[in-house]
């Protein structure tokens, strides 16, 4: 019976799991908490959301903590299923680029074309900068909007950005050091990248707090932190994600030649760098010398 029952192929057919019913029901249960809490329904529903919220996080610890006994302890990740999980990362990684495309589209779409009719009618309808009158909100062909202080890109956000590329270092010294055997610069490529990560978000909310405008009110506003807040939770996200691996090389876990979970990382990490980038180049360096020049125009 053992011998019938034995694997003759190099696939991984994963056992029977709770967790994609589990992860269905917690998710439905915080989309009902956070509508009926954004539309005040009903008292309990933050309640209601925070129990979805458990749910899910729960669901994901216990989904990849599988998948990790998987790899490290049950060797089901052979060659051919690594193979297969790069395919499905790098198509992660690919549709997370498209993601970010989008911010990207909306906000040029409104940079460049100012003075187009659909938004000099939207500009009229809900309004320019903080302290705007609806007057001055007509004027065509100005971005950023009448009103708005964009941010000095060579303070915060170039200091966020040193931060980006110095962990973008790390995160490298760490792989190395570990295709080397070395687990040492291992273990402190991680810490350092992790706490790279952590003092880039706190950054970013400093400067949050200190901003001269709002999410609501402007397209400015909306974009800018729709595309810079959407990177911050990915830096969030990729954060935990290298500590996890900090946690797990502290375990003993990854070699040199199996090491997907961390590849996998600094993959993410570097997705996220570059994303900044172009937030940089594009939103900050190019956004304020738009407002210096259209504003000192007029």
């Amino acid at each position: 019976m053992a011998t019938g029952q034995a694997k003759h192929h190099d696939y991984h057919l994963v056992d029977p799991s709770p967790w994609p019913v589990v992860g269905s029901i917690s998710a439905f249960i915080m989309a009902v908490g956070a509508v009926a809490w954004m539309h005040k329904m009903f008292a309990g529903a933050p309640i209601v959301f925070g129990v979805g919220t458990i749910g899910v996080l729960y669901t994901m610890a216990s989904w990849w903590g599988d998948v990790i006994r998987e790899a490290q302890n049950k060797g089901d990740h052979t060659r051919v299923v690594q193979l297969h999980h790069r395919y499905g990362m790098i198509l992660f990684i690919a549709s997370e680029v498209m993601f970010f495309v989008a911010w990207f589209w909306a906000y040029f779409n409104a940079a460049l074309f100012p003075a187009d009719s659909v938004h000099y009618v939207r500009d009229a309808l809900f309004g320019c900068g903080a302290g705007v009158s609806p007057a001055d909100c007509k004027v065509p062909g100005v971005w950023p909007p009448k009103g708005i202080e964009t941010f000095d890109p060579w303070h915060l956000p170039l200091l966020n950005t040193l931060i980006l590329l110095t962990s973008g270092t790390t995160v490298t010294w760490a792989h190395h050091a570990l295709l080397e055997g070395d687990r040492k610069g291992l273990k402190w490529g991680l810490i350092l990248t992790v706490l790279l990560g952590a003092l880039f978000t706190c950054v970013q909310a400093f400067e949050y707090s200190h901003a001269a405008f709002s999410f609501a009110g402007n397209v400015y506003g909306a974009t800018f932190f729709m595309a810079t807040g959407f990177h911050g939770f990915h830096v969030l996200v990729g954060t935990i994600f290298l500590l996890v691996c900090l946690f797990r090389a502290y375990a003993g876990h990854f070699t040199p030649k199996q090491h997907l979970g961390f590849e996998f990382a600094a993959w993410y990490w570097h997705f996220v760098d570059v994303v900044w980038l172009f937030l940089f180049i594009c939103i900050y360096v190019w956004g304020h010398g738009a407002s210096t020049m259209a504003h000192g125009a007029h």
